[in-house]
């Protein structure tokens, strides 16, 4: 059962990563058509699409009663996003960070990954909570599509012909397809997986389905990166991880009649991690607005705690609670010191510059 159930994983993963790349290329073609900037591009129409996978899974994992699969989802790839994609895209090369991811998608991701928990308090995230996420990433893509269209005129882009309008949308026909469908094959195939091992739906979901469905957002960033678009490599992470919490979130307790149950063991340890992952993208990104390769290490670094953490937990469940607070008071305020330091280094020298 648990070699059929891998192999069920695996083909989920290589139909999500196929359908999110065929996506990403149709929207992406219609969306410069209409003159949209590279960054804006990485926001939503690139983050967005390569989130699909994470939307498909959290919904049908709520439809199925499966609130671990859902939550679990969402919050195991925001952290993945940020420090691993994130952390080894700029390892292969620094990546440059506009200041107006400063002033609002930063600022927006941090009151957004606040207010999960504080929706949740009651142990469930209910239609009107999701309601409330949905309509905010609403507003938030209109908002930024408008800006967009405003300042097109100021900003010169890089001349590049769409494809074929038929083109793009078989793109996104075909995408959509096949990322419901290996969405639907990665959570029976990572469920069964969980029962066979004695896991929890939780663990599963906090590592294989999150790495799972973030493999367009690996693929989409570290090909960006290589390529020299960087705007779109840190777009498409802070874009995702928005999206995540807004729409997918959002959508999976809107569907279901009595809202997303929100494990307590996720309220602890995992909406925290995620909730420090939003914050220390603030000084990094100040620090001389790029993302720099021992930046890169640091959040490489956090993630391989936080796996070997979620695993410590699993495998000892006596030993939680010391895994908990050896990870978060020991490897956070370490790498927060290490950042601190970066940001102040970026600073002497500016003002040395100057």
């Amino acid at each position: 059962m648990s070699l059929v159930s891998l192999c069920v994983v695996c083909r989920g993963y290589c139909s999500s990563s196929f359908g999110g790349d065929r996506l990403v290329q149709g929207a992406s073609s219609l969306a410069r058509s209409f003159g949209i900037s590279s960054l804006v591009i990485g926001l939503t129409v690139v983050a967005f699409g390569t989130s699909a996978p994470e939307l498909a899974v959290s919904v049908n994992g709520a439809l199925h009663h499966s609130g671990d699969v859902a939550v679990g989802n969402v919050v195991g790839s925001n952290i993945f996003n940020v420090l691993a994609i994130l952390g080894l895209s700029a390892l292969i090369t620094p990546l440059a960070v506009q200041s107006s991811l400063i002033r609002l998608e930063i600022p927006l991701l941090v009151v957004v990954s606040l207010a999960l928990p504080l929706f949740a308090m009651d142990g469930v995230l209910g239609r009107l909570d999701g309601a409330l996420f949905f309509i905010a990433a609403v507003i938030y893509t209109v908002w930024v599509v408008v800006q967009s269209r405003k300042q097109a005129s100021t900003v010169r882009e890089e001349d590049v012909t769409p494809e074929p309008w038929w083109k793009s949308a078989l793109n996104l026909i075909v995408g959509l397809g096949l990322l419901v469908l290996g969405a639907r094959w990665v959570v029976d195939g990572a469920v069964e997986i969980a029962r066979f091992l004695g896991l929890s739906e939780l663990v599963i979901s906090l590592t294989i389905i999150a790495a799972g469905t973030s493999l367009p957002e690996v693929v989409t960033s570290i090909s960006a990166a290589l390529k020299g678009e960087r705007d779109i490599a840190v777009g498409n992470v802070v874009g995702s991880n928005l999206f995540n919490i807004l729409c997918v979130l959002g959508l999976s307790a809107v569907v279901t009649p009595d809202g997303i149950q929100v494990a307590a063991e996720a309220t602890r340890f995992d909406i925290p991690v995620m909730i420090a992952v939003a914050f220390i993208c603030v000084p990094i990104f100040l620090s001389g607005y790029v993302v720099d390769r021992l930046e890169g290490a640091v959040l490489l670094t956090l993630y391989v705690g936080y796996t070997a953490t979620v695993v410590v937990m699993a495998a000892h469940p006596n030993a939680s609670e010391l895994a908990q607070r050896v990870y978060l008071w020991g490897m956070w305020p370490l790498g927060l010191v290490v950042t601190l330091a970066i940001l102040w280094r970026a600073r002497s020298r500016r003002l040395t510059l100057e």
